[in-house]
């Protein structure tokens, strides 16, 4: 009797087997659900990595070695090859184009939150890691562009900034017009500022403090070209970087040096030049003092007129 009432107060199997099923079926969903969002979060945490790649594809019309991207920031109608690679001895172009990704991870971007971002003016050089993560990009690539300052690296122009694997099209787009690096002022920068210019190094900086210093300061950006081998090819190549401000220029007393000093500017060169100047000057009334007049009066030639108008004079 008491055995059979004690068989009455145990669950039965079947009840016990349905619930170790329910428990692995909760479970079961649980771990799902927590796959599934973990997926999601991965996605998501690499929705800013460097969505743009670089591929090499044959050149159209015979062109190589060209590297660049359109307008709209796509290659232009050019094409992967379909083996993946240029066949041996076929001219190419590299180009940059956005990766694929898969239409279940496409699906999943479009349906995630859009991150919060920031846009404010900022100087690629300078920027911090905490301002690169606010302008838009992961922990990650803001690490990647310090590393590469860090190392030595710098941008030059915007357009550098385009070049960085970790700066994809569509965040280049946006942060275009509030990239802001400071022009190079010649009056002031020294020789390592100098030095970072791109076709400039170590001994051509040098010469451009030394010309500064024989001017009296730079009038205008030109005169670089008065440096031995300084081409105009070179100074091509950086005269969007550098600028001569107004405020920061010295203008070149031509009215009040001695001759010894006069002699020591480029543009008047000889002993004989500066004691011309300087017989000018006390022998003719102020208002006459200018370069015209020093040209009329036969004390500068024509060469040493057009070079010393441009400067930046003194006043009387």
């Amino acid at each position: 009797m008491e055995r059979s009432e004690k068989n009455k107060s145990r669950p039965s199997e079947s009840f016990i087997i349905g619930v170790i099923a329910i428990v692995f079926l909760v479970l079961g969903y649980q771990t799902a659900v927590f796959i599934h969002q973990a997926a999601v979060l991965k996605i998501a945490a690499n929705r800013d990595s460097p969505d743009t790649v670089f591929v090499h594809v044959p050149a159209m019309g015979g062109e190589s070695g060209v590297s660049g991207r359109s307008a709209s920031g796509q290659p232009g109608g050019l094409s992967r090859p379909t083996t993946g690679f240029p066949e041996e001895g076929m001219p190419v172009k590299t180009v940059r184009k956005n990766s694929e990704h898969s239409p279940k991870v496409e699906a999943v971007r479009r349906n995630l939150p859009g991150k919060e971002v920031e846009t404010f003016r900022f100087d690629p050089n300078t920027v911090s890691i905490e301002e690169l993560c606010r302008l838009g990009f992961s922990q990650k690539q803001a690490q990647s562009i310090d590393n590469y300052r860090r190392k030595g690296g710098r941008f030059s122009r915007p357009s550098d900034f385009a070049k960085s694997y970790v700066v994809s099209d569509s965040i280049y787009r946006r942060l275009e017009p509030y990239i802001d690096i400071p022009l190079v002022d010649l009056n002031l920068a020294d020789s390592a500022a100098f030095d970072a210019l791109p076709g400039i190094g170590g001994w051509f900086a040098a010469r451009m403090i030394e010309h500064r210093e024989a001017l009296g300061g730079y009038s205008y950006k030109e005169q670089l070209m008065d440096i031995y081998r300084f081409d105009q090819e070179k100074f091509d190549a950086l005269s969007d970087l550098v600028t001569v401000s107004k405020e920061n220029a010295r203008p070149y007393p031509l009215w009040n040096l001695p001759a010894d000093s006069l002699r020591r500017h480029p543009y008047i060169g000889s002993f004989e030049t500066a004691k011309a100047i300087v017989l000018y000057r006390e022998s003719t009334p102020r208002h006459e003092w200018t370069t015209d007049a020093l040209l009329d009066a036969g004390v500068l030639t024509a060469s040493q007129h057009d070079m010393l108008s441009r400067c930046l004079i003194a006043d009387i």
